[in-house]
């Protein structure tokens, strides 16, 4: 564990009651606790799938920067999404618990997400990876997409972020009513036209721009997180860049539009990858990047309805939406030099485990009043010990569609996803696929395993009976345009 600077605050302070003599080195000793204290830098994009980089197998889109993230880090092949949709898998990162436990969860037929309209948002008494490092001095910067609620009492400037800068929902919501009285035509997300969209860009608390260009979004991002880790280079510091694409519609500067083999959705990607490279460099260029955890990370599988502007699972099966693995599974890179062993990872991790993971690296204490989901990886990343999460439970709106043991995902109730065909099934005996060998999840093997599907059951049960009922924050609108 790193120094604490509060406790050699309070030792000196105890010393000084005592009537000790402060020394020099006290003073030293306190500009070392704070030298230690290690950076974070999580970033978190929106809609790319299990199979969107090169070092998770694309064959055409080219991300040297994450290749090299990956090669120079921790690879896990087996790392989850907190949700298969935006605001709640947001909440899940921020929080380290199961969405439904904050109200952060879609409820029945109703909304799955927040909306410029909704008037719901995180809860002052969620408690977040910015507020826990708040708590130990850091400095804290929210850069990109928000969609934890875009009301004052929601953004991030309230939520233990020093400031913001980024759109604070999807990038394709507040459409201009005029466009799409009749519907989307065919071509309404393939031809990018930013007066489509009039979504607001925001510093703080302010609208700085709107529409906001996103030509250029995620350049000015990047810009604004090298910004902030140069001004805060002599730390700690966290920092959360989240950025708003590739989810639809997609958009790329003129330096990355159609240079990619693999079309629009490739250019995308690949100015992501640049931005990644950016932030690595600025953190190198202040001889930070051994004192900083980078995580990198999506919020939940692609986007499949939108076809090739939609981006891919690889071999998973199916995507955003769904609680088939394309839905939840994505690429999760962790990157810290000298501190974590380069190799891949078949462990399981999520996102919610950022959270207790950097809370155990600096110390700190999380509140003792609430169950978290997450769990502290500090024992595979930093020691080469086995570890990470037994179970994993996959929820669609409130309801607990699968659960994942071991090896073995079960699968109580199965939905496709945003498609004509769309379709909802309760099993009586559940899906039961290995996911070790089945990735793909094409394989039924539950009349093989009766008694997986008893323990699974038992752990549904179990868990079901852990959750208690929270307002929902999703039912919560407003009728304003915001």
């Amino acid at each position: 564990m790193f120094a604490s600077i509060n406790k050699i605050k309070n030792t000196l302070k105890s010393m000084l009651i005592l009537g000790c003599a402060v020394t020099a080195l006290t003073v030293g000793e306190i500009a070392t606790a704070q030298e230690n204290q290690p950076n974070v830098v999580v970033i978190f994009v929106d809609d790319m799938g299990y199979g969107d980089l090169g070092t998770y197998g694309h064959p055409t889109i080219r991300t040297p920067n994450l290749n090299q993230m990956a090669t120079e880090g921790m690879k896990w092949t087996n790392f989850y999404s907190p949700a298969n949709v935006c605001s709640p898998s947001r909440a899940g990162l921020m929080t380290g618990r199961l969405p439904i436990r904050s109200g952060m969860q879609g409820d029945g037929e109703g909304l799955r997400v927040l909306f410029p309209f909704s008037a719901g948002g995180l809860p002052a008494t969620e408690k977040t990876i910015a507020e826990v490092l708040k708590d130990k001095g850091y400095a804290t910067a929210a850069v990109g997409k928000w969609h934890l609620g875009h009301l004052p009492q929601f953004l991030p400037t309230s939520q233990g972020f020093d400031s913001y800068f980024g759109i604070p929902y999807s990038n394709d919501m507040n459409q201009v009513q005029e466009l799409t009285k009749a519907g989307y035509p065919d071509t309404f997300f393939e031809e990018p036209d930013i007066r489509k969209w009039n979504v607001p860009l925001m510093r703080d608390e302010k609208i700085v721009e709107r529409p906001a260009d996103q030509t250029t979004i995620t350049k000015r991002y990047t810009e604004e997180a090298v910004k902030f880790i140069n001004q805060k280079k002599d730390g700690p510091f966290f920092l959360y860049l989240a950025h708003n694409l590739p989810h639809v519609p997609l958009f790329a500067s003129n330096d990355f539009l159609g240079t990619s083999d693999a079309g629009f959705y490739g250019d995308v990607i690949e100015e992501i990858d640049w931005s990644v490279g950016q932030v690595l460099g600025a953190l190198k260029d202040n001889d930070l990047d051994d004192n900083t955890l980078v995580v990198f990370t999506s919020d939940n599988g692609p986007w499949l309805m939108f076809k090739h502007h939609g981006g891919t699972a690889g071999l998973l099966k199916d995507g955003k939406g769904t609680t088939y693995e394309g839905g939840m599974r994505v690429p999760g890179i962790f990157h810290w030099p000298g501190k974590i062993k380069p190799g891949v990872i078949h462990d399981i991790g999520s996102a919610m485990d950022i959270l207790p993971t950097v809370a155990a690296m600096t110390n700190s204490d999380l509140p003792d009043d609430r169950i978290y989901d997450g769990v502290d990886l500090s024992p595979v990343l930093f020691e080469g010990k086995e570890g990470g999460h037994e179970t994993i439970f996959y929820y669609r709106r409130h309801e607990l569609m699968a659960v994942r043991y071991g090896d073995f995902k079960a699968h109580f109730m199965t939905e496709s996803s945003y498609r004509d065909d769309n379709e909802y099934a309760v099993h009586a005996t559940p899906y039961l696929y290995n996911l070790m060998v089945d990735p793909s999840e094409k394989y039924n093997i539950a009349a093989d395993h009766p008694d997986v599907i008893a323990a699974i059951r038992d752990i549904a049960t179990k868990h079901k009976a852990s959750v208690r009922p929270v307002e929902n924050q999703f039912n919560k609108v407003v009728d304003f345009d915001f």
